[in-house]
């Protein structure tokens, strides 16, 4: 204190930046600016180099299981920001190459392929899910999640055979249970048949379930995803409604001496498609395809999905067939279609195949079945159920004009409880409009 009582003046410190005090200043900060400023080019090159590439006329194609990410839209708010990191990625010209240089440099060092599919997903994994909040259009389809901690997309079998690895998730994480997914199937099938329509489900197995022996010994899932599929299939394959392909699949295996699915790919080949499409006209009319006679078409070969998946170039190789209902004039026909919106198809009837109109929502292995729908049905319409869910009024409306409303669901879709059509809002809105054009019974 000074004479007067006040406290001594004291002299402010200049202001020092923190990287200039003592390394044993406890606010000590190195400067960073040089490797800030190369993180920055670097940041810099990978998103602008897309742009670039496109610019000069490059084009990407996806290789993955899934669509390439589109151009994030400033509407999204800092959504953009959070998506434009994988638009990069995915529009990067050499990446392909890139990942199949890598798969080759560990089989060439390791003995063992690249773990590209990797998820990454940081974080302890989350137990099975015994109910699940009812949020509409905001579920992801197994097909575009990432693995979790302990599973792989894709899992190398036994002779160069590959499965995807989210078939193993789908049943060991599931969003619903199974007998959750199996309530609002009844309810869907309910509020359909209350219309004065038809109602069928068509179950695609998951090629793990076809070809369980081509498995390695071990993988991600093993131990619970065996239990959850034989409860699934328990349940499902004696429900009222839903075509259960698997006999089928099995007898067509025999008798053709080859397996139905691809080997690298997560799809089944056009065999599989003509014995689904035949078991489904059975279940609507027994004995309509009594008349049938298939024979071998053209020859297709197409990229295998799970290859490209690892940076693998595995091909898809098979024949087409000729589907003819009457015995003599084949129907069979491609649709080159993405089946975003409704695709009406009418031919003239002809012996074998089924009268009345038909609507089909599917997914990816709509494509193949689309073929031999024609041969089938004189009148049906097609659409992907991931549009359809979209916009459940409009399909409401588009089932509204047919007699018999089908599904279609791959295994793991169900197994999961994310295949979009089991949302309450879908269904509500769906069994409001079929009940407001009801059919005479």
């Amino acid at each position: 204190m000074t004479a007067q009582g006040h406290p001594p003046h004291r002299t402010r410190l200049p202001a020092v930046h923190e990287s200039l005090l003592p390394r044993e200043h406890a606010l000590h900060r190195p400067r960073h600016g040089s490797k800030q400023l190369g993180a920055l080019i670097a940041a810099c090159v990978f998103f602008v180099t897309p742009v670039l590439s496109w610019t000069l006329g490059a084009r990407v194609e996806s290789f993955e299981n899934r669509p390439l990410a589109e151009f994030p839209s400033l509407s999204q708010g800092w959504g953009f920001f959070t998506g434009f990191s994988q638009w990069a990625t995915d529009h990067l010209v050499f990446r392909q190459d890139a990942v199949r240089a890598a798969d080759g440099i560990s089989k060439g060092l390791f003995g063992e392929p690249a773990p590209l599919d990797r998820g990454q997903q940081q974080g302890p994994v989350g137990g099975v899910q015994t109910s699940t909040p009812d949020v509409p259009k905001q579920q992801v389809p197994v097909d575009q999640q990432q693995a979790l901690p302990g599973f792989t997309r894709v899992v190398a079998g036994k002779d160069d055979w590959l499965f995807f690895g989210l078939d193993f998730q789908a049943k060991c994480k599931p969003d619903k249970t199974i007998d959750d997914t199996l309530s609002r199937i009844r309810r869907l099938k309910q509020v359909v048949e209350a219309s004065g329509r038809g109602f069928l489900l068509l179950v695609p197995p998951d090629k793990s379930t076809v070809e369980p022996g081509q498995l390695p010994a071990s993988y991600g899932g093993k131990e619970c995803a065996a239990p959850a599929a034989t409860e699934f299939w328990n349940k499902f394959s004696v429900e009222p409604g839903v075509v259960d392909v698997r006999p089928i699949l099995a007898e067509t295996k025999k008798r053709l001496g080859k397996p139905v699915y691809h080997k690298q790919d997560t799809h089944w080949g056009d065999e599989g498609a003509v014995a689904a499409v035949r078991e489904l006209a059975e279940r609507l009319q027994p004995g309509v395809t009594a008349p049938w006679s298939v024979s071998l078409g053209e020859s297709y070969s197409s990229p295998a999905d799970l290859a490209g998946m690892i940076g693998q170039s595995g091909q898809n190789a098979g024949f087409h067939y000729e589907v003819k209902p009457n015995g003599t004039e084949n129907r069979a026909k491609g649709m080159n279609a993405t089946f975003s919106t409704p695709i009406p198809v009418t031919t003239s009837q002809l012996p074998g195949m089924l009268p009345g109109q038909v609507v089909v929502f599917g997914d990816s292995f709509l494509v193949s079945i689309s073929r031999y729908l024609p041969a089938a049905m004189s009148g049906f319409t097609v659409q992907h159920y991931g549009y359809a869910v979209a916009d459940p009024v409009a399909s409401g409306k588009t089932a509204a004009n047919n007699d018999v409303v089908v599904f279609e669901a791959v295994e793991r879709n169900l197994t999961s409880g994310t295949a979009g059509f089991l949302s309450n809002e879908f269904i509500e809105a769906f069994g409001k409009e079929l009940a407001a054009k009801p059919r005479p019974r």
